[in-house]
């Protein structure tokens, strides 16, 4: 997901922090929405069949679905069946409560849920930039439940799909691959889509509009489409074009697609971009015609990888998909730009790292439940950074196969922050255990205060460096000296709160740059 404006995030009834984080009684297999859209009313008319198996012995099932509010909104179940029977269930605080008989730990069984509603989030109903009506699911974080019954956590992944009866006007994108479009009548369409690989509910969606479609390019035997509205088709035609090129950098990169297409969607997504699981939603402002959006398009991308096909177990290790898509679109940008493009994105990400730590001391891995307060540059900028210095402390090879070993490992399922540690371990065959720690674990970064001075009757540079924040980090920085014509690199330990050394230096030094080549996220003290 690409950070947009933070406050309409803000905007959002607290109501969807409800939903509890762990619902661990059943385990999801497969999902089937049956979604009635119409141009007469927001209500949504559906039917879920679920497939679940039983995690522990239980007389219950519970899911998460948004229940009516005080404004009329929400969902009204009408009934529940598991086979031919009718079941008896309980709505309550955004929980659907069934009754499931002798649920016996291991045994599996289907539910049949037929509801009704008005959305009071997830499923954006509205008017797009032209005037025309749209629906867009938008369920990040846990906000699926609005219009989806649902175990609405990260960790519990299944398969799902789509028919989606509607105006015959309307083109639908979902998930996976398009297995029939068919008239009803001249006014109606029914359409199914059905997506095979397991998914979090956060990446489930639909979205109908007036499309326009522009023909299939590929990256491999990947069928890369654009869906835009019919009013700027050419424009964003345009600016999702480079979508290709980059699917096919992160395939050569991490490994093989997850997916059997990526549709690049203009929509009504409250993000910047929305990372849905080959259906990515982009605000719809991102067409102008200009182009200018490959780090959007790329930072998106990267996260079909990373926060879809390998979902973070659960939201206090949110940067395994954010921190993980900004350096990723980091690294995309320097394959295409250089090195010099790297540089500015990663001291532009710094300052962005220190602006935040000056009003908040909480360290990357945070187990708040405030999970809006999540999408902050700890989890992008900062996530993004240790995973730079990671790769300069192992080297850009070992750092590849860290990186194509944890998406071998672990995609189709969760991981925590504990198994990409782990995986980093095994593959550089470094200790690493201590690094991670101090960047994930530890608030803040190094503040430092760097005094030199060359001593001509010695020829020697004398270098005093304080760490000036609160917890200690241990880190080799690098210091550029300018010595007559010369530029010469020197790297210097840093562990204790004052480290003094020398070095010995032909010609007087004239000048010194911290971290010249943006290895190490820190920041220099004021008097600096």
């Amino acid at each position: 997901m690409r950070q947009f404006v933070l406050t309409l995030h803000l905007l959002f009834s607290v109501n969807f922090l409800c939903t509890a984080q762990n619902t661990t009684s059943v385990d999801v297999l497969h999902y089937k929405f049956e979604l009635t859209l119409s141009d007469n009313s927001d209500t949504i008319k559906a039917t879920a069949t679920i497939s679940i198996k039983f995690l522990i012995s239980n007389k219950w099932i519970e899911l998460d679905l948004g229940n009516i509010d005080n404004t009329g909104k929400g969902m009204l179940v009408s009934g529940v069946t598991i086979g031919k029977e009718s079941i008896s269930f309980e709505q309550h605080y955004n929980k659907l409560t069934i009754a499931s008989g002798s649920g016996i730990k291991g045994d599996s069984t289907t539910l049949v849920i037929h509801y009704k509603g008005i959305p009071e989030d997830g499923l954006i109903i509205g008017k797009n930039l032209f005037g025309k009506r749209t629906f867009f699911g938008d369920n990040w974080p846990n906000r699926a439940h609005y219009w989806l019954p649902c175990n609405d956590i990260p960790a519990d992944k299944a398969s799902v799909e789509f028919i989606v009866t509607a105006p015959a006007h309307y083109g639908i994108i979902s998930n996976g691959i398009k297995i029939s479009e068919n008239k009803i009548n001249d006014t109606t369409t029914i359409t199914h889509w059905k997506e095979d690989v397991p998914l979090p509910t956060k990446v489930m969606i639909i979205g109908a509009a007036d499309f326009a479609v522009s023909n299939a390019a590929y990256a491999g035997n990947i069928p890369v489409t654009s869906w835009v509205y019919q009013e700027n088709k050419t424009a964003g035609f345009h600016d999702y074009e480079k979508a290709k090129d980059i699917l096919q950098y992160f395939i050569n990169y991490v490994g093989p697609y997850g997916y059997k297409k990526l549709a690049n969607v203009q929509s009504k997504t409250v993000f910047g971009g929305m990372e849905n699981a080959g259906a990515i939603f982009y605000f719809e402002k991102s067409v102008s015609g200009y182009g200018g959006i490959d780090d959007l398009l790329a930072h998106e991308i990267a996260h079909q990888w990373f926060g879809d096909m390998i979902t973070e177990t659960n939201f206090k290790h949110v940067w395994l998909s954010e921190g993980f898509a900004t350096y990723f679109t980091n690294l995309y940008i320097e394959a295409v730009n250089g090195a010099d493009s790297m540089h500015r994105r990663m001291n532009n990400e710094r300052n962005k790292v220190i602006a935040y730590a000056k009003q908040s001391a909480n360290p990357i891995v945070d187990t708040t439940t405030d999970y809006f307060k999540l999408l902050n540059p700890n989890s992008y900028e900062k996530g993004a950074w240790v995973l730079h210095m990671l790769r300069m402390k192992t080297g850009d090879a070992v750092f590849k196969n860290i990186i194509r070993e944890h998406y071998k490992k672990f995609a189709g399922y969760n991981a925590s922050t504990e198994d990409f540690i782990a995986v980093a371990e095994k593959v550089s065959h470094q200790k690493l255990r201590s690094f991670f720690k101090q960047w994930l674990y530890q608030p803040g970064m190094p503040v430092l205060d760097v005094k030199w001075e060359y001593r001509p009757w010695s020829k020697k540079l004398i270098v005093d460096i304080e760490q000036q924040q609160t917890g200690l980090f241990s880190f080799p920085v690098e210091l550029q000296l300018t010595s007559g014509s010369k530029k010469i690199i020197k790297t210097l330990q840093v562990s204790n709160r004052k480290t003094l050394a020398a070095f010995s230096v032909s010609e007087k030094v004239t000048g010194l740059v911290v971290d010249p080549n943006y290895k190490l996220l820190l920041q220099q003290a004021a008097s600096n």
